[in-house]
């Protein structure tokens, strides 16, 4: 008879936090799966418990069968992340979807999770968001990712590494305009945590002067429903529109785009009004 493969979550930063079931079922299972096995240590040893480990993670995907091969000899597994819910903007979702095609038992141990968190702490509008957790690093795409959320009017939920804070803070000046509300957590459930509701433009200014540390979520709220349909707009009641746009902190190429939308006339043409003026 085949075993079960547990999603485990942990703690996102507070040890205090650990429920239960989930000390309950690493005690039961056979073996764990971690993204990190010197991490899960720690947390293990903080609950008194031995289990063997191995590694499953972003570039070791080649475990993946290996796990399934056991719960399927009968083992009950049990996957973890570093820290909240695995499969979550994480490489566990692959053999998740393994698991499932192979008709496997996945159960899930369910804690905090850090996005839900931040969310439900950041003022923002919490009826509907999106999650889309670290931006591509790639120029090319990040500015690709950004443009498709343009017309995003629910709120927006990312995740950033403190290195790279300042760049992306910039980029979503650029792609939503440095008055649009955000709300910045970082340590959440830790000793140093902090939540900073303020404008993309002042957490620029902010973190201009202070460095950022500690990992980040990035609430920002959604953009305005769109209005009726612009097409009846003249060419230069459009570029008006996206002077206002720029006037608000948007890159002009940005703005050309949103401006352009509902209307007769393509971004390249309302952006080259733009720059002969």
């Amino acid at each position: 008879m085949a075993g079960t493969l547990y999603l485990v979550a942990t703690p996102i930063g507070n040890l205090d936090d650990m429920p239960p079931r989930v000390a309950a079922t690493f005690g039961m299972v056979d073996f764990i799966a971690a993204e990190d096995t010197r991490v899960t240590l720690r947390l293990l040893n903080h609950l008194g418990i031995k289990k063997p480990m191995l590694s499953y993670y972003e570039h070791n995907f080649s475990k993946g069968p290996e796990i399934l091969n056991r719960i399927e000899q009968g083992e009950n597994g049990a996957l973890c992340s570093d820290a909240g819910m695995p499969c979550i903007s994480d490489p566990g979702e692959e053999i998740v979807r393994d698991a499932l095609a192979r008709g496997l038992r996945v159960v899930p141990i369910p804690a905090a999770s850090a996005c839900t968190t931040a969310l439900a702490v950041s003022g923002q509008k919490t009826d509907r968001w999106v999650f889309e957790g670290f931006l591509p690093v790639p120029k090319k795409q990040r500015r690709e990712r950004l443009e498709f959320l343009q017309g995003e009017v629910r709120t927006v939920i990312f995740y950033e590494a403190p290195h790279r804070l300042r760049q992306t803070l910039g980029d979503l000046e650029a792609a939503f305009g440095g008055q649009r509300s955000i709300t910045l957590c970082r340590e959440l459930t830790k000793l140093h945590e902090e939540v900073r509701k303020t404008t993309i433009e002042q957490a620029i200014a902010y973190y201009s002067q202070n460095d950022p540390r500690g990992e980040y979520v990035l609430v920002m709220a959604g953009g305005e429903p769109a209005a009726a349909p612009a097409a009846a707009l003249t060419l230069e009641q459009a570029v008006e529109k996206a002077k206002e746009l720029m006037q608000e902190g948007m890159a002009p190429s940005m703005a050309a785009k949103q401006a352009a939308k509902g209307t007769a006339f393509a971004k390249n043409l309302i952006y080259k009004a733009l720059v002969e003026e």
